[in-house]
């Protein structure tokens, strides 16, 4: 299964859309908007999501770029920002801070040791409406929580849960060799209770994997494994049929001749002397066909050894062994 590339900060970016901003917000609302995204992809509040960390750096960088005239006004222009962003280190080169902290760090708030009994506003953080009327319902009156004269404690929305790692799934889909060799309509209901209509395509083989991208819960990509047999043991591979057939030891050794099965019936196929296992013996015509193109039966040998030997085959395996040492 393939992996969506993780995004990474390009002097392309739309840095309004990585802060969710229409162009133009100001600076309470920029300020807003950051602290919404920067809590969003922190990577200490995602340790299980193998993307927030690149995502939380390209919401750092959208707000460093929108709040400096000079570097949003170069952005503006076309022109990459980053040239005016001087000798200064990258903040993330030994890993992040606690989000309180880089925050601190950031809008140059002076840590105090009762910080934790009692937060400090910010005029600029405006909680959705939801939040401020599921609040409402759980706490006494905001008079309550005033701290100081005229001011009043708002309290952030609690933090996302945790992404879980995405991981893909897999469903197994029969079809007929016609359903296969035309394309057939399919519809699906997938774990989770999503429903998807699709076509497969004409020509699929067994053992084909057809992607559904990003369906599966947390972003992940759900395969459907599509299976082409037919009860005779038949395998279908676009125009081709397939069959495996099983010999012993002196069989392919020695050469035979065995019956097997086709979609036309029965026949009878020569395996001849000294064959290894993974020959492919080729049955002209007799594969599927569609208008004017046929294809071929491939056979492919196969030699298995029972699960236990009697004491003549050991004997008879040994003085093998040492005819082979001979020569």
């Amino acid at each position: 299964m393939s992996r969506t590339p993780t995004p990474t900060a390009t002097v392309g970016d739309d840095h309004w859309a990585v802060l969710g901003l229409s162009p133009g917000a100001d600076a309470a609302e920029l300020k807003r908007g950051f602290r919404a995204q920067a809590r969003r992809w922190h990577p200490d509040l995602n340790g299980n999501d193998p993307v927030a960390e690149e995502r939380f750096k390209r919401v750092n960088e959208a707000y460093a770029v929108l709040s400096d005239p000079r570097r949003r006004q170069a952005w503006e222009s076309g022109l990459d920002p980053g040239s005016l962003r001087g000798e200064r280190a990258d903040p993330f080169a030994t890993g992040f801070p606690e989000f309180d902290d880089y925050l601190d760090a950031l809008f140059g708030r002076q840590a105090r040791p009762d910080d934790r009994r009692s937060p400090e506003p910010d005029p600029a953080y405006d909680p959705p409406e939801s939040s401020r009327r599921s609040e409402s319902a759980q706490r006494p009156p905001a008079a309550q929580f005033r701290q100081g004269p005229g001011v009043e404690v708002t309290h952030a929305p609690p933090p996302p849960p945790p992404v879980q790692a995405a991981s893909d799934l897999e469903t197994l889909v029969e079809l007929s060799p016609e359903q296969a060799l035309d394309g057939t309509r399919l519809e699906l209901e997938l774990p989770g209770g999503l429903a998807v209509e699709l076509w497969t395509p004409p020509l699929a083989g067994d053992g084909w994997r057809l992607r559904l991208a990003g369906v599966a819960p947390g972003g992940a990509d759900h395969f459907l494994q599509l299976r082409v047999r037919r009860p005779d043991g038949l395998r279908i591979d676009g125009l081709r049929v397939l069959y495996d057939l099983e010999l012993s030891p002196a069989e392919a050794a020695l050469g035979c001749k065995v019956v097997v099965p086709t979609l036309e019936g029965r026949v009878q196929l020569t395996v001849p002397p000294c064959s290894s296992s993974g020959r492919l013996l080729r049955l002209r015509g007799l594969g599927l066909s569609q208008g004017e193109r046929r294809g071929d039966q491939l056979v492919e040998l196969r030699i298995v050894l029972p699960e236990q030997l009697n004491d003549s085959e050991v004997a008879l395996y040994r003085r093998l062994e040492e005819l082979s040492g001979d020569g």
